[in-house]
Formats: structure tokens, sequence, C-alpha cells
């Protein structure tokens, strides 16, 4: 048995079939206990993503009702300690006994954590390929058809950091392996999907400029700094200014960007290596 948190949350049985849909707040008991895996979840942690910080009288009995459909649904026993039960009762809450290779946000992680590791290490194929499998599982926005509640929410928050943390390795060791024009599509994406992060936009404008089109790299400046501006009232930061003046007077610009010659964290690191590449 498979479970898909990112994206619709669906359980897939081991021969291939979607289990039918549970009911909402059903559904929203085991996405938490899902991603809470093998760990014990209290009723108190139940009740705090069902109803905050206003729970009903009946909250607990509730909740063990929802829990008893649950693990109906997944092995058509709804007996606690059934020899197939996935999800047991022991004393002060409820375990979910589910191997990590069967959750798709648990892989992502671990995918992403490869992929951090490979770069690091300056294995830079590696590190692309483990990032594109963990994005490759992203299907939408995480438990898009579940109600979230406080503690569901701050997973949700989360996952969604890490996919653009993930993003980032990707796009970093396509660079660094001197392949990131091929990914001007995708960062053309990621500034209409993340118009306030200025390290796409950077790499926007590297990747554009590295392919010989100065016209659409300086374009590109343009739309940040207007973004920045109203939204934020901002000018770009010193590291895309120097973007902007590489792209105008290579020759006239120090090789290096602002934060790296400071020694600090560097928007588009290593560019003339990344150039030459």
């Amino acid at each position: 048995m498979r479970f898909t948190l990112m994206g619709p949350f669906q359980i897939i049985a081991d021969d291939g079939e979607v289990l039918p849909a549970a009911t909402p707040k059903v559904s929203q008991i085991l996405a938490l206990l899902l991603t809470h895996a093998n760990d014990l979840v209290t009723p108190d942690t139940f009740i705090q993503e069902l109803w905050q910080h206003s729970p009903p009288r009946s909250a607990l009995n509730t909740v063990q009702t929802y829990v008893h459909h649950a693990r109906r649904l997944l092995t058509g026993d709804a007996r606690p300690d059934s020899e197939q039960s996935l999800l047991t009762t022991r004393f002060g809450g409820y375990t979910m006994h589910v191997d990590d290779s069967a959750i798709d946000i648990k892989v992502f992680e671990r995918l992403v954590a490869r992929g951090r590791d490979d770069l690091a290490a300056g294995r830079y194929e590696a590190a692309a390929d483990a990032v594109a499998l963990a994005l490759g599982l992203w299907r939408g926005p995480v438990l898009s058809n579940v109600p979230t509640g406080d503690v569901l929410a701050g997973r949700v928050v989360h996952l969604e950091e890490l996919r653009i943390r993930a993003l980032e390795l990707r796009i970093e060791a396509m660079r660094r392996l001197g392949r990131l024009r091929e990914l001007v599509p995708e960062l053309r994406t990621l500034v209409h999907d993340y118009p306030l992060n200025e390290w796409f936009h950077g790499q926007l404008i590297a990747a554009l400029h590295q392919a010989g089109r100065r016209a659409e790299a300086l374009d590109a400046y343009r739309t940040v700094r207007r973004i920045l501006r109203d939204e934020l009232g901002l000018e770009p930061s010193p590291d895309i200014q120097w973007l902007h003046q590489r792209v105008l007077s290579p020759s006239r610009v120090p090789a290096t960007p602002p934060a790296q010659r400071g020694g600090g964290a560097v928007v588009v690191p290593l560019w003339e290596s990344a150039r030459t590449g």
C-alpha cells in the first residue's frame, strides 16, 4: 500500500488500485498520521488539528470514531490490534506503521537530502538526478483535497519551502555542469510563480546572458526591478545589480558579485566558470 500527499491525497493498494476517498475528516486524520508515520500521535494533537482552540466536549469521542473509520478504510478491519492493522492504538495515542518508502513526502525529503549531499561533495550529475526524481513526485499543492488545521498547515508550509530548496539545488547542479541555459523555459516559469524570489530572477538573467540573449537578459532585469519596486518599494539586491552591469559591460565590471567579494552568500556564484563550462 502506498500513500501520496503531494497533490491530492490518495491511498493506492498493492495492485495499483486507488482506494475510494474517505470523508474529509477521516482523510485529515490519516494525513496527520502519515506525516508522523511510525511515531505516536496523541489525541491532543488530533484535537488541535481538527478544531484548533475551540474543540467540542465530544472531541475525544469524535477522534476515536474517525480513527475507527480510518482503520477500517485501510484494512477492512476496524479492530485496533488485528494482524493486518497499520494503525494501532497505544498508551497515549495512535501510531501508523508504514515504511517511509511508501509515503511520497518521505521519499521526497530523502531525495532532496541526497541531492544536497551530492552537490556539496561535487557529484553534480548525481545531485541533479536525485533532485529531479524528488521534484517528479510533486503532483500539485500538498493535500489539495484535504482540509488542513494548524498541525498539517505547518507541515504543508515545510514541504512547499523544501520544494523551493529542491528547485534551487537542481538549478545550481545544472549550472555547475555548465547547462544553465537549458533551464531558461523552467526559470521563466519560476519567476512567474515566485515573483519575489530574487535568486530565481538572477539565474534567469545569468542563463539568458550565457546563451547570448542580452536583450532578453536586460528585459528580465527590468522585470525584477519593476516587481520589487511595485510590491516592496525596494531596489534589486547588489548581486542582481551586478548581473545587470555584467550584461551591459562585462569587461568593465568585476568578475565576482558583491556578496562573493564580501564573503557572503552569492546569488549567482562562480559566474565565470559557469559561463565557460
